[in-house]
């Protein structure tokens, strides 16, 4: 089971989802890191996800350490913990490989792409190294990353993904730090059925699931409760909400049914919201989508 920082809620047994388990990705709920923090206390959250700098362009995970211990500084004063860190390891093209999913591009964009795509893999334990270091300075062991660009036959390409996760997760279990794998269409572990199997390649503790549910819509996998029952709740280390899912659009879930499945299974971690309505109305939605998740969570 993975772990939970030391200020979550104490581990003897699952408990029902309630406010003290949701959080939010802060660049989606904010201008900047102050209006962050007031959103959190306006719901009485005890969590933020970290992912890039509101209203800024920088990664929490490529901050240089003294701006970083002043953000944690300022999260820790204001009663907050760091549940999650949304890093973007592995998000790009495996070299080698090329992606069903891109924009036109000039042959010269395209030789550019290859060649920024291959610095970032080999620099990749670099910048694990990097975002263990932020982790640590903000307070979470948990950490996102993905599975590069989305190949036309994503299971032909898992036993190299393989030997590409054994060192990262190696260092990741030195460092007692689980890095989550987020389901993401536009990687190679899109669905729940991709997760699982995934997990049953890397049995590692250390290596767990983002799950973000909404992300396997265009992938013929209904999320729950389909691609939940595929899941191994164990290996489960964060759960996304995106604002589609949870207010009155098309793809809206039973979130109610959501909760009540991962208490029943022994699910202890957080639920972050990842609102995603992009556009004018971001910070608005973010604000319906709060109280729509606390409102289920009573």
């Amino acid at each position: 089971m993975l772990a939970l920082p030391l200020a979550a809620a104490p581990l003897a047994a699952a408990r029902r989802v309630d406010r003290s388990r949701i959080s939010a990705i802060s660049d989606e709920c904010a201008n900047n890191p102050a209006e962050a923090i007031a959103f959190a206390r306006q719901y009485g959250l005890k969590w933020l996800e970290l992912r890039g700098v509101p209203g800024g362009k920088q990664a929490y995970e490529a901050m240089p350490e003294p701006e970083l211990r002043a953000a944690a500084k300022e999260f820790a004063d204001a009663g907050l913990g760091i549940s999650f860190l949304d890093a973007s390891l592995l998000k790009y093209g495996l070299p080698g490989t090329e992606p069903v999913r891109r924009r036109p591009e000039s042959e010269e964009a395209r030789a550019r792409r290859i060649q920024q795509e291959g610095a970032r893999f080999e620099r990749r334990m670099e910048d694990l190294a990097r975002a263990i270091r932020a982790a640590r300075i903000l307070g979470t062991d948990k950490i996102r990353i993905f599975t590069f660009s989305r190949v036309e036959e994503p299971a032909r390409l898992m036993p190299r993904l393989v030997e590409i996760l054994d060192p990262m997760v190696a260092l990741a279990a030195k460092e007692k730090v689980y890095l989550l794998v987020e389901n993401e269409g536009s990687c190679n572990v899109a669905t729940s059925a991709e997760s699982a199997a995934l997990m049953k390649m890397v049995p590692s503790k250390w290596l767990g699931i983002n799950w973000d549910p909404l992300n396997a819509g265009g992938f013929q996998e209904i999320p729950f409760p389909d691609g939940y029952r595929l899941l191994p709740v164990e290996r489960v280390g964060n759960v996304h909400i995106k604002g589609r899912s949870i207010l009155d659009y098309p793809q809206r879930m039973d979130w109610k049914a959501v909760f009540e499945a991962f208490t029943r299974d022994g699910y202890r971690g957080c639920f972050g919201l990842e609102t995603h309505i992009f556009g004018p109305q971001l910070i608005e939605m973010s604000h319906a989508s709060m109280k729509e998740i606390l409102r289920l969570v009573g």
